[in-house]
């Protein structure tokens, strides 16, 4: 399951992550994020224990969405010894998101 990132534990827990880390930037009134997101469950669930994912609500954490310029949603950013190395701005298929993670094994 992914986890829930706040502007609260976002440096503790993203930042400073052993393993990548895919964080999905969404809102509950968003259609294509409501799309993503199972996708992004099943892939949590996948790679568990290899890649940290989760998901920040945009609406609720401005302050980390302000950081990293989220303009569009939703938006993954794969994050990798706390730097942004990849990410993907709109609905995306699995397949996609998998490759990108993979790439960052």
């Amino acid at each position: 399951m992914a986890q829930e990132f706040t502007d609260d534990n976002f440096d503790e827990v993203v930042l400073k992550s052993d393993k990548p880390v895919l964080v999905d930037f969404w809102a509950e009134w968003c259609g294509p994020c409501r799309m993503v997101g199972p996708l992004v469950e099943e892939i949590a669930n996948e790679y568990k224990g290899k890649f940290l994912v989760g998901k920040v609500n945009v609406d609720h954490n401005a302050a980390i969405s302000a950081k990293y310029g989220i303009r569009n949603i939703p938006t993954i950013l794969f994050i990798k010894n706390g730097e942004v190395v990849d990410k993907v701005v709109g609905a995306a298929s699995k397949t996609a998101l998998v490759e990108k993670v993979e790439a960052h094994l």
